[in-house]
């Protein structure tokens, strides 16, 4: 019955260390979300850039696996490299030991100052009136958790960490293979090699160490480090090449690295008590939390020269077989970047100014329709029409799943702008879709304009085109100057549509124009103007974000 007590409390224990790990990880992300958007638009070929951004990101989530499958999900919407995500991948495994690092602090005297952490941390997001400061109490509840936890669980193999049987228990276990296995099965089980990881060191601080001592709990170590590599592998299924192999480049990664620390560690048996033993002594978590970082930042160092080999061994591996027909929404998100709600939201606004793109494409051939008085444009329209609705349906329903994540008063107000840029895109949408219609009565009604009246039209769509494209520099690049000019040419557009109709009513006056062009000269110029209006909408909802 001690022994089901024990369990019970030290399942307990782990439980309120894991919620501990993802309060103060998701409010950690939740305030650094911009640093984290910020990260990866700064990925570059650099390699120890690479490496840095996955580190940094990784300490912040406190998840590899987290990180991985973000980078997974970024390659797959082709915004990422293989190379760049390679690097980010070796960074990621570093990131990843801060967990352990936490666990291994279980076992010194300051433990009683931190424990009071989760109260205090709670009596902050209580009284707190800004949602800044509350993200912050829950941050110190998390990390005050994380202690209790670990306090729970040591308190409870105290009881028991004496009994023969236990002891002869954790020690039977010396096969490495066996070890290695266990230290896999595990981590693939609970898909996080810092829960198993953590409890290792839970056990070593309390005199439980698997294998009983030496090299053994390495083994399970590498074990672990193998079998994080699941959760990144099952995120890449019905993916697209790219992201399968990122996820492979992931595996190969942790794979050849075990394997040459497996061989090291048999060839040195005590290699252990020569190192980190020596090193840490009376100390066994934190001997196990450094070697875990250590092996990993080895990794990284013996790996990174080989950075472009892994990119090409895995397009060895995975093969360009035949073009892979992927959907334009499939493209451009990516529901792997969810966790993140920063990177999510910024991938989304390239999705939206994308949206525009094509909305504005429609506008371009139906016009181009109407000068040449070709209805077939109209078919064309339809057809790019059908694939901003869906891209336009996607963004949406991908906001809202944005919306259920972690996120900010700033996260919410953004997300709120997109969905209304999203309708002003496909009003645009729409709009293209009525200059096909003035075509067909200009074709049934035989109407003309002279090339005058086209050349004025043409200038007014150009005027169009640079505030489409000054409202996605503003969007990009954050140049609020640019409002000025968005402003101006706006107005220009107005000015034009109030000029054209003036001097068409001149004409009609004057006998030049038939009474029967008034009709669709007069709807094609209102037309244009809103779209105008509705471009500069857009780029207005980026102002007081």
């Amino acid at each position: 019955m001690d022994y089901l007590t024990a369990l019970l409390a030290l399942l307990g224990g782990l439980g309120a260390f894991l919620m501990g790990v993802a309060a103060l990880s998701d409010n950690t992300e939740k305030l650094a979300n911009s640093k984290i958007k910020d990260l990866f638009n700064k990925s570059s070929k650099n390699k120890l850039v690479g490496v840095g951004i996955g580190t940094v990101t990784t300490a912040i989530v406190q998840s590899s696996g987290i990180t991985t499958v973000m980078i997974v999900g970024l390659v797959n919407a082709g915004i990422m490299s293989l190379f760049q995500a390679t690097t980010m991948i070796m960074g990621a495994n570093i990131g990843t030991t801060i967990t352990a690092q936490l666990a291994s602090l279980s076992q010194f005297d300051f433990m009683m100052f931190a424990l009071p952490l989760a109260f205090i941390g709670m009596m902050i997001y209580m009284i707190a009136k800004k949602e800044k400061y509350k993200t912050v109490g829950y941050m110190l509840a998390g990390l005050g958790l994380i202690f209790v936890g670990l306090d729970f669980m040591s308190s409870a193999i105290n009881p028991i960490k004496n009994n023969p049987e236990v002891k002869e228990l954790f020690t039977a276990i010396k096969n490495p293979f066996l070890l290695l296995f266990i230290g896999f099965a595990l981590t693939a089980l609970t898909q996080s090699s810092s829960v198993v990881t953590s409890i290792l060191i839970v056990l070593a601080s309390d005199g439980l160490i698997v294998g009983g001592g030496g090299n053994s709990v390495l083994y399970v170590i590498l074990g672990t480090n193998i079998g994080s590599c699941v959760t990144a592998l099952i995120s890449s299924i019905g993916t697209s090449k790219n992201a399968r192999r990122a996820s492979l480049i992931h595996l190969m990664f942790n794979t050849f690295g075990s394997i040459l620390f497996f061989i090291f560690f048999t060839c040195w048996p005590g290699f252990m008590d020569a190192t980190f033993v020596r090193w840490f002594q009376g100390a066994p978590g934190t001997q196990i939390a450094m070697f875990h970082t250590a092996f990993n930042v080895i990794c990284t160092v013996l790996f990174l020269p080989f950075t472009a080999l892994f990119v090409k061994l895995s397009q060895l591996i995975i093969r360009d077989k035949k073009q892979e027909s992927v959907t334009e929404s499939e493209k451009i998100l990516d529901e792997r970047m969810l966790p993140t709600p920063g990177v999510a939201l910024d991938a989304t606004g390239k999705s939206v100014l994308h949206l525009l793109d094509m909305s504005m494409e429609s506008l371009q051939i139906a016009f181009d329709g109407f000068k040449a008085k070709d209805e077939s444009a109209a078919k064309r329209v339809e057809e790019n029409n059908e694939r901003v609705g869906e891209l336009s349906r996607y963004i949406t329903n991908y906001l809202i799943k944005v919306s259920s994540q972690n996120i900010g008063i700033n996260e919410e107000k953004l997300i709120s702008a997109m969905h209304n840029n999203v309708g002003d895109i496909v009003r645009i949408s729409e709009l293209a879709e009525n200059v096909t219609k003035y075509t067909r009565r200009t074709v049934k009604d035989n109407l003309g304009f002279s090339s005058y009246v086209n050349k004025k039209l043409e200038e007014m769509l150009e005027n169009i085109k640079e505030l489409s494209s000054l409202t996605k520099r503003f969007v990009t690049e954050k140049q609020y100057t640019l409002i000025k000019d968005i402003d101006e040419a706006e107005d220009r557009i107005d000015a034009m549509r109030k000029k054209l109709l003036n001097d068409h009513i001149a004409r009609l006056n004057s006998g030049e124009c038939k009474p029967e062009s008034s009709s669709v000269f007069i709807n094609l110029v209102c037309n244009l103007e809103r779209v105008g209006d509705h471009v500069n909408y857009i780029a207005h909802t980026y102002v007081d974000l």
